[in-house]
């Protein structure tokens, strides 16, 4: 298994945490220097909090962890294509890389309907790679699927 699909199997697991918790199943990890620096996943609804996203609670906790709030060589594994919130914190907090497995087709910002990470308007672009990861997105499907039954 290659580094990053090993990563994006981490991040899944705090989405699981997620979907137990009967919340949105998004998971995410922060690595740097091949550690794990951060984990998070998504408490939305147990903290009526709209910014209680995987991704932003791994950025704070890795800008907690570093003492800084540049996470300069730091990649950023989650398991659903960034919002445009998320976006604009992965600009904010100086990410290296974007790895994420699950498109999101209502509020992706990683290109799937607008792409705020890759463009030229801001003095940073972090890199961006969609792994296709059937896992993530079948724990999303599966996750509205028994919401709406």
């Amino acid at each position: 298994m290659n580094q990053d699909l090993y990563f994006l199997e981490q991040a899944l697991k705090e989405a699981k945490k997620s979907a137990a918790k009967a919340e949105v199943p998004v998971g995410a990890i922060i690595v740097k220097d091949k550690k794990i620096i951060a984990r998070a996943h998504n408490l939305k609804e147990s903290r009526n909090d709209p910014t209680a996203h995987a991704e932003l609670l791994a950025i704070q906790k890795a800008a907690k962890k570093l003492k800084s709030w540049r996470l300069l060589d730091c990649t950023l594994y989650t398991t659903l294509e960034p919002c445009p919130m998320c976006a604009g914190t992965i600009l904010q907090a100086r990410l290296k890389r974007i790895i994420y497995g699950a498109k999101d087709l209502k509020w992706g910002a990683a290109g799937t309907i607008v792409n705020l990470l890759n463009t030229n308007k801001f003095n940073h672009q972090p890199e961006i790679e969609h792994i296709t990861h059937q896992e993530s997105t079948n724990i999303l499907k599966d996750f509205f699927k028994k919401r709406r039954s």
